[in-house]
């Protein structure tokens, strides 16, 4: 939309002021387009603030969440908010969104959220941070200092179809255009954070030589939270009691999150809830609801290409 500045001369103060609510709060805001940076794709908001990302200085006792996006980085971010903070500080759950108690380190909106400041003035020990970058992305600091890394893995097709929904109600991530662009973007890596394949891939090689990353699978999750919550605490070196963990397994179901103002990114002004909710069905197989039969078959013989080198192991159903 171009207004002519002549226009807003010509016309009275409360007019004008009138006409630059309306502006502000109608025009549909411009998405982000994707480049290539160092061989990933990605867009502006994760790449601005790029040095100071790669300089901070992360803390032994640091613990780092990644995932590649729709991976269930919300559902382990409450995880351990409540293992660690749950019982000490309780009214943390209640008055502080997720994304302030586990800020997104990469993340650069200009007045209104950086992603760096909010990590370092976090008060908490241990810190918690959340990531999506892919392996070769993550601050040397993070190495140095030996950190703690939980990373989340999600079937490629559960994931395809998570980030469309997402990219469809999310204004600060590229236009998810129709089903079918949208699962060839997926399938030739056309993404922000670059190709699943080798998000989940760079991660799973990375952790057989660092000990200190525990890989993790959303199906597992799904499929039995409680005993994902004891491989955690084996992981952390921590020890609650049995009835604290079946207080958080129940905290972190899915429908009780959902319904969560401070877990399910609704007071978020970029997220279009009309559209589509933050979290949406939290399942396993969705998939079958998108896929044409067609598709399926393409995306499998794909899959099959890339990933036949690889041992990591993924479960489309449960």
């Amino acid at each position: 939309m171009h207004i002519p500045l002549d226009f807003f001369l010509s016309i009275r103060p409360a007019l004008f002021n009138l006409c630059i609510v309306f502006i502000f709060f109608f025009k549909k805001p411009l998405r982000p387009e994707l480049f290539d940076f160092h061989g990933v794709q990605m867009i502006h908001y994760f790449t601005d603030n790029w040095e100071a990302v790669q300089n901070f200085q992360a803390r032994p006792d640091d613990i780092l969440i990644a995932t590649y996006p729709k991976a269930g980085t919300t559902w382990v971010s409450c995880i351990l908010d409540l293992l660690y903070f749950g019982q000490t500080s309780p009214e943390r759950q209640t008055s502080i969104p997720i994304y302030e108690r586990v800020p997104f380190l990469e993340i650069f909106i200009p007045s209104r959220v950086l992603g760096v400041d909010q990590a370092e003035k976090l008060l908490t020990t241990p810190r918690l941070i959340k990531t999506h970058f892919p392996v070769q992305f993550v601050p040397k600091s993070f190495w140095e200092q030996n950190c703690r890394m939980v990373y989340v893995a999600r079937n490629a097709k559960d994931s395809m179809v998570s980030y469309f929904h997402f990219d469809r109600m999310n204004t600060v991530q590229p236009e998810a255009g129709d089903w079918k662009d949208y699962f060839q973007r997926f399938i030739k890596g056309k993404m922000v954070f670059g190709s699943w394949y080798d998000h989940v891939s760079g991660w799973w090689k990375k952790k057989q030589t660092h000990s200190n990353i525990h890989y993790m699978f959303f199906e597992d999750l799904v499929e039995d939270t409680g005993r994902e919550i004891d491989k955690l605490c084996s992981f952390l070196g921590l020890s609650p009691s049995a009835e604290v963990k079946k207080q958080i397994t129940g905290e972190v179901q899915f429908d009780n999150m959902k319904k969560n103002s401070m877990a399910n990114y609704s007071t978020v002004p970029v997220m279009d809830f009309k559209i589509s909710p933050f979290m949406r069905k939290g399942k396993v197989g969705d998939w079958k609801n998108h896929f044409t039969v067609a598709q399926n078959e393409e995306f499998d013989e794909d899959y099959r290409k890339k990933m036949k080198d690889s041992t990591l192991q993924f479960r489309s159903a449960i």
